[in-house]
C-alpha cells in the first residue's frame, strides 16, 4: 500500500459496521441539502460531489437538485456507484481525471467535498481549489469539509465516534473497530503518510489566492463536530 488512493481502492474496514457506514453517508448527504438549502438553489441545480465515497444517500440529494455529480478518485467506487445508481438519469460519475467530460468548467453550482483534504500535500490541495473555481459558476459555491486542525490530534476522533456509536446504536462495533484499527493498514498508511491540517486562517488565504471570498461555517457537515468546514464563493 503506497498512497492514500490506493487504500481508498481496495478493501478497507475503514467503517466499524454497516450501521456506521450508513449513519456516516445520512450525515453527508444531510450535510449537503442543508448547503443546497442555504445557498437558494432550486430543481435546476447542478452539484458536484468530490470525493464522494460509495454515496448511500444519492437517491435523496439527486431528487434535490437537476444534476448531480458524483466524484471520486477509486476506480471501484466509481463502478460501484455507476451500479447501484445508473438508473437514475440526472446523475453522472466520474474519476477525478475524467470529470471535465461530466461538469464543464463554469457550470456548477455547488461543490461540496468532505473529508479528502487531509490526503492531500498543501501543493495538491492549491491546485485542486483552483480546479474548482474554474468548475463554479460566478454565483456558485464551494464547500470544503471536514478540515482537521493542527492541535486536533486522535482523541477528538475517538471521541466522536463513540459519542455517534452510543446514539446511533452500534457501540460494541465500534470499540471493537478501535481496537482493529491499532494494527490495521490505515493505521500503518497514516503513521508513515501522516495527515495534513490546517489552521483557519492557512485555510481562508489559500481560498484568497484561488480568488475566492471565504469564511468558516458551523457545524462541520458530518459527524465530527471538532473539524471545519469552510463556505467560499468566486471573489
Amino acid at each position: 500500500m503506497a498512497d492514500w488512493r490506493s487504500f481508498w481502492d481496495g478493501e478497507h474496514a475503514i467503517y466499524v459496521s454497516d450501521r456506521h457506514k450508513a449513519v456516516h453517508y445520512a450525515a453527508i448527504a444531510d450535510g449537503i441539502l442543508d448547503h443546497v438549502r442555504l445557498a437558494g438553489l432550486g430543481p435546476e441545480a447542478t452539484v458536484l460531489d468530490y470525493a464522494c465515497g460509495e454515496a448511500l444517500e444519492t437517491p435523496r440529494v439527486a431528487a434535490a437538485v437537476g444534476r448531480l455529480v458524483l466524484c471520486d478518485g477509486a476506480p471501484s467506487v466509481v463502478a460501484k456507484l455507476r451500479e447501484r445508481f445508473g438508473s437514475l438519469g440526472h446523475v453522472a460519475f466520474a474519476l477525478p481525471e475524467d470529470l471535465d467530460a461530466a461538469l464543464p468548467d463554469g457550470t456548477a453550482d455547488l461543490i461540496v467535498v468532505s473529508s479528502l483534504i487531509q490526503y492531500l500535500s498543501r501543493e495538491d490541495l492549491v491546485a485542486l481549489i483552483g480546479r474548482f473555481r474554474a468548475k463554479l459558476k460566478p454565483s456558485g459555491r464551494l464547500v470544503i469539509a471536514d478540515v482537521i486542525p493542527p492541535d486536533a490530534g486522535m482523541v477528538p476522533d475517538v471521541l466522536s465516534l463513540l459519542r455517534n456509536a452510543l446514539r446511533h446504536g452500534y457501540l460494541p462495533a465500534a470499540v471493537a473497530g478501535l481496537v482493529a484499527t491499532a494494527v490495521s493498514p490505515y493505521r500503518k498508511l497514516r503513521s508513515e503518510l501522516g495527515l495534513s491540517t490546517y489552521a483557519e486562517a492557512d485555510m481562508l488565504a489559500l481560498f484568497a489566492g484561488a480568488g475566492f471570498q471565504a469564511a468558516r461555517h458551523e457545524p462541520n457537515l458530518g459527524l465530527t463536530p471538532h473539524r471545519m468546514t469552510f463556505v467560499a464563493r468566486p471573489a
